[in-house]
């Protein structure tokens, strides 16, 4: 049975060798035995749930009884000695021990009134037998209002409170045993990942080592395959060569054929009384031959054009044709008179005497007028103008190059073929390339001090939320997508591991993500927690484009104390 008597001065406490809930707690606050073994138990953050434990413990231990001035915890029992004088914690001064909890604040701590309200800067012990121990204010004491699960801080206020630490710790024990649970079967599976994750490293290991040899033996295909493709090039492009000067050839002679039969048909245009001859008279009649287009066609500006000579024949013609092929205007096209664009009526308006006068027109309208005006039509709708008849047809009847004789093209199915292979050879040479820089990279990655985190790698997680679809994908790149279309905004890309020195591997950092307007870059802190599952359990925004994740995985899951090494330390003290 466990019974906390308090007096004006003193809280007595009896520990009982009764494994009662509450009793654990009680046998904490009175051997310092359970207080070394259970503050072992507190700094594993998963496993407060050793209330279970320490009860099974508990059985056998002794009764004693520790006395001690209200409000003082047993850490600082030392201190209160009865019968001796008190000095302040603070060491501001010291004072007789009957000063103790008298309602009167003798030192500057308030060291000396912690079972009272004196002191404004005093801090009341709760012992909460059955729960957990807690300090309040020294301004809450006696207040009415019950602070405390035992009703320890209303002793002398008339409240009327109940005692409600054996059901506060009867609650948290069942949540704390559910996470111990939690973290012992997540702990079970963290160990099944880094088997897998050094399964996967030997065998990365190794396909880096295969990947390695394999791409020597690529780099060799591909050089032979080089000298190949520039062996075979070479023939091809000196056969494309012929062909193409041959093309070209055969283009002069049809250009000059051509040039003979127009240069034939202006002689006898120009050869008015078909005297076998074009005098400088004859060539008068075409102004456009002056040579220095002055709008004065000389006969002297003529017999010059003529070679200096009154006329010539069909043979001497040939050196005139060459001065005046450029300039020189058909007869047939000169006489084809113009087309004459007949105007489109405008529509007669039956109110056309009420139109605005072109001053009144608004500026606005004048604009898109102008705007109009200058666009360009659409392709759909725009029709090339046909020619006027003062322009001469271009010559386009040279036709297609003909194709590669047999040879040629023999040449350049071979050459085609060298540079395919070499391509797919060097693509692969590529890829090879690529895939030893992921190896390296995954390798050399920190997934952890057993590479426990290394399943995330090229995963992604999300989240949805009443707007938004958060994407994580652990190592590369945290994201936000409106649930109802838009595009994707980046809240951060993998920066590093965030956590504190003593657990580093708790948070993950990621930063640079897009600009917010005005402000900084995005950047976004994820929570590592354990978890038997790995998901994403909350996000939120503590500060304009800093976001937070909450994230599980058994991968945080840490190896609960075992009862052996409970047993094992107490036997030692």
């Amino acid at each position: 049975m466990l019974c906390c008597v308090q007096g004006p001065l003193f809280v007595h406490t009896v520990c009982s060798n009764v494994g009662s809930p509450g009793a654990a707690e009680s046998r904490l606050n009175c051997d310092p035995v359970w207080r070394r073994t259970i503050r072992m138990f507190y700094q594993y953050h998963h496993l407060l749930s050793l209330f279970p434990l320490l009860l099974l413990l508990g059985v056998g231990v002794s009764a004693v009884e520790v006395q001690r001035p209200r409000g003082v915890p047993l850490s600082k029992r030392q201190f209160y000695e009865e019968g001796k004088p008190f000095t302040c914690l603070d060491n501001s001064g010291t004072i007789p021990f009957d000063r103790v909890n008298d309602d009167y604040c003798d030192c500057q701590d308030g060291s000396d009134e912690p079972g009272t309200a004196a002191c404004p800067n005093g801090s009341f012990h709760c012992t909460n037998a059955g729960f957990r121990p807690a300090f309040i204010p020294s301004s809450r004491i006696n207040d009415g209002i019950c602070d405390c699960c035992d009703t320890t801080d209303e002793y002398n206020s008339g409240a009327a409170c109940q005692n409600t630490c054996r059901e506060m710790g009867r609650k948290e024990r069942e949540s704390l045993q559910k996470m111990a649970e939690i973290a012992k079967e997540g702990f079970l599976i963290k160990q099944q990942l880094i088997q897998e994750a050094k399964r996967g490293l030997e065998d990365k290991k190794a396909k880096l080592v295969d990947v390695q040899v394999g791409k020597k033996d690529l780099e060799d295909k591909v050089e032979a395959l080089r000298t190949v493709k520039e062996t075979a090039e070479q023939p091809e492009k000196e056969a494309k060569e012929r062909h193409l000067q041959a093309w070209e050839d055969q283009k002069a002679l049809v250009r000059m054929e051509k040039d003979k039969t127009r240069m034939a048909e202006v002689f006898l245009e120009l050869d008015d009384d078909a005297d076998g001859f074009v005098s400088a008279a004859e060539l008068l009649s075409h102004s456009e031959l002056d040579p220095d287009s002055d709008g004065s066609f000389t006969e002297a500006e003529a017999q010059g054009s003529l070679g200096g000579v009154d006329k010539v024949d069909t043979v001497a013609f040939e050196a005139v044709w060459n001065n005046i092929k450029e300039k020189y205007i058909s007869e047939a096209t000169a006489d084809t008179p113009a087309p004459v664009e007949t105007p489109q009526e405008e529509p007669i308006s039956d109110n056309d005497s009420e139109q605005y006068p072109e001053d009144d027109i608004p500026e606005d309208e004048e604009e898109e007028d102008e705007e109009d005006e200058d666009e360009e039509p659409d392709d759909g709708d725009y029709k090339t103008p046909p020619p006027t008849p003062t322009q001469e047809k271009k010559d386009d009847d040279e036709g297609t190059m003909p194709p590669y004789d047999q040879e040629t093209q023999s040449l350049i199915d071979a050459a085609q073929k060298a540079r395919d292979e070499f391509d797919k050879a060097e693509r692969a040479l590529r890829e090879v390339d690529d895939q030893i820089r992921n190896l390296e990279k995954e390798i050399s990655f920190d997934f952890g001090p057993d590479a426990e985190f290394a399943h995330l790698y090229s995963q992604c997680y999300e989240l949805t939320t009443s707007e938004y679809i958060y994407r994580l994908c652990p190592f590369n790149r945290v994201s936000q997508k409106p649930k109802y279309g838009g595009s994707e905004t980046n809240l951060g890309t993998w920066g590093k591991w965030a956590g504190p020195e003593d657990n580093i591997y708790s948070v993950m950092k990621y930063e640079h993500g897009t600009g917010c307007w005005q402000g900084p870059n995005r950047s976004t802190m994820v929570k590592l927690t354990c978890g038997k599952e790995t998901v994403v359990t909350s996000t939120s925004e503590p500060s304009r484009c800093e976001y937070l994740m909450e994230f599980t995985s058994p991968a945080v899951c840490q190896e609960p104390p075992s009862l052996d090494s409970l047993l094992h330390e107490h036997e030692e003290l």
